[in-house]
């Protein structure tokens, strides 16, 4: 049987990286995928590549920071599939690169807008779908939330994640009681779009071949290779289906393991 066979997820941010994934995952897996993201143009392609009948899938422009447009997102759930039995919180702002001395703390602020509350905005939007059956929260974080990244410093937005891999341990507890799991995936380098385009850079501005960028990366992991965007995805969409039922306030590291804990 497939994990989530009708069952409905939310998933927002999905572009052409990771939540274009776990949408697609999420459908492959026989459930019905409701896409939010802010670029329309964006939806529009992923929901046609993934789902090419429309049957599966819905979509509708969301920005997290927007409540009222969170709740309209999962207002088309509901409306298009009957309910709601998960949410995956892909959309973040991890494009602001940094540390204290040089922080613009109105970005700073922005970063945690999206990340934290953002996130937390779109799970509440979500919650009184899920109280009816009980479901699933995933919370997509990042290594760096729990350990220093070594090559490229995101202070605000590990900052944010870590926050709200802090906040995940308090939900699951609200939650519970309502059957309600709370986890987060916490991706360390993930081959997919952004690491491509970072690898193609930095190979372009040190004048150095890409394999070379790919494998500083690499080096510190006990697998031989990046973990990828689909085994985010997978990770995302397990802990997602029933089959993680008696799983709740945990973490999951999907990172090759350069980080074990």
């Amino acid at each position: 049987m497939m994990l989530l066979q009708g069952k409905t997820v939310v998933v927002s941010g999905v572009g052409a990286g990771l939540g274009h994934r776990i949408a697609e995952t999420v459908v492959r897996d026989g459930g019905n995928a409701v896409l939010g993201a802010r670029t329309g143009a964006n939806l529009a392609k992923s929901a046609a590549e993934i789902d090419p009948e429309g049957s599966r899938t819905a979509h509708r422009v969301t920005d997290i920071t927007d409540e009222a447009q969170c709740e309209a997102l999962a207002a088309l759930a509901v409306e298009r599939f009957g309910g709601i039995d998960a949410v995956v919180h892909v959309a973040a702002w991890d494009s602001y690169f940094g540390g204290l001395e040089d922080a613009d703390f109105a970005t700073w602020q922005g970063v945690l807008d999206v990340n934290l509350l953002g996130t937390l905005r779109m799970t509440r939007a979500c919650l009184p779908a899920l109280k009816e059956r009980g479901g699933s929260v995933v919370l997509i974080g990042t290594q760096s939330a729990v350990a220093a990244p070594t090559q490229v410093r995101q202070a605000a937005y590990a900052a944010s994640k870590g926050a709200l891999t802090s906040a995940m341990y308090s939900l699951a507890h609200e939650l519970g009681p309502h059957r309600i799991r709370v986890n987060t995936v916490l991706p360390g380098w993930m081959w997919g779009p952004p690491v491509q385009a970072f690898v193609q850079f930095t190979a372009h501005t040190e004048k150095v071949p890409e394999a070379e960028v790919l494998g500083r990366l690499t080096e510190r992991m006990a697998l031989p290779e990046l973990a990828t965007d689909g085994d985010v995805a997978e990770a995302a969409v397990f802990l997602a289906s029933d089959r993680a039922r008696a799983i709740t306030g945990q973490s999951l590291l999907v990172n090759a393991g350069e980080l074990m804990r």
